[in-house]
């Protein structure tokens, strides 16, 4: 079989919809480095995939079986609660230290620059 047609493959898959979506994963499969069970013959992907199905060289139940796998997404992980505590602010950063606002910064900044100024002036 040089090339292959739907109408080929549809006596082993009757429902057209379910075909493609064989063939679809059938195609991704070899994109990931599966075997081919038939020759390239210079066809891509999606093409081996038909020819696989219409040859009966690849299992229906373990293209489904994958297909299932494929959409099966895993729930999401609960938080630890040391996680959940780690989010909450706090008044100390992560050394420890206790956070300074800007606005204490700079009047620490005044206040020291005015103490310098003083010191000169009793010079």
């Amino acid at each position: 079989m040089a090339r292959v047609t739907v109408e080929d493959c549809v006596e082993k898959v009757p429902n057209r919809f379910e075909l493609v979506v064989y063939a679809a994963q059938r195609a991704r499969n070899i994109s990931r480095g599966e075997e081919l069970t038939v020759d390239r013959d210079n066809d891509k992907n999606p093409v081996v995939a038909l020819r696989e199905i219409a040859d009966e060289t690849v299992s229906l139940t373990a293209l489904r079986n994958d297909l299932i796998r494929s959409q099966a997404r895993e729930p999401e992980p609960e938080p630890v609660e040391e996680e959940v505590q780690d989010l909450i602010p706090t008044e100390q950063n992560i050394f420890g230290l206790q956070e300074v606002s800007a606005e204490e910064e700079a009047a620490d900044d005044v206040r020291a620059i005015e103490a310098a100024l003083t010191g000169r002036a009793r010079r």
